[in-house]
């Protein structure tokens, strides 16, 4: 299997785990450290650890040094590049939804006028 190296797969590899996605919402309130981060997930600090890893190499957490605490706080430039690469294809699907709701509501108009002529 290969590893992704892009930023955009290493995002949404990140994001793809519900524990790192639950991470990310509490970094969300603040920085925390390990111990912190491990207590709400029933988690052993070393399994904590290999998904902040992930999303360390993602860019969406970052380490900083307070004596013997290290401490992780949310990266949120990740998210919203993903973000923006979701939009377009929402936009997209958005426009192609109105002009669908358009023709049908055309569509109904022309039924309506045929029956009414019978």
């Amino acid at each position: 299997m290969e590893t992704p190296t892009d930023s955009a797969s290493l995002t949404f590899a990140a994001l793809a785990h519900p524990t790192r996605r639950a991470i990310l919402e509490r970094l969300s309130l603040g920085e925390a450290d390990v111990g912190e981060l491990a207590i709400p997930f029933g988690m052993s600090q070393p399994t904590i650890t290999k998904h902040l890893r992930v999303l360390e190499r993602a860019g969406l957490v970052a380490t900083r040094r307070d004596a013997q605490r290290r401490p992780r706080a949310l990266v949120a430039a990740p998210l919203r590049d993903a973000t923006h690469w979701l939009a377009s294809f929402s936009e997209q699907w958005s426009a192609r939804l109105d002009s669908l709701d358009s023709y049908l509501q055309n569509l109904q108009q022309e039924q309506s006028r045929h029956a009414g002529t019978k």
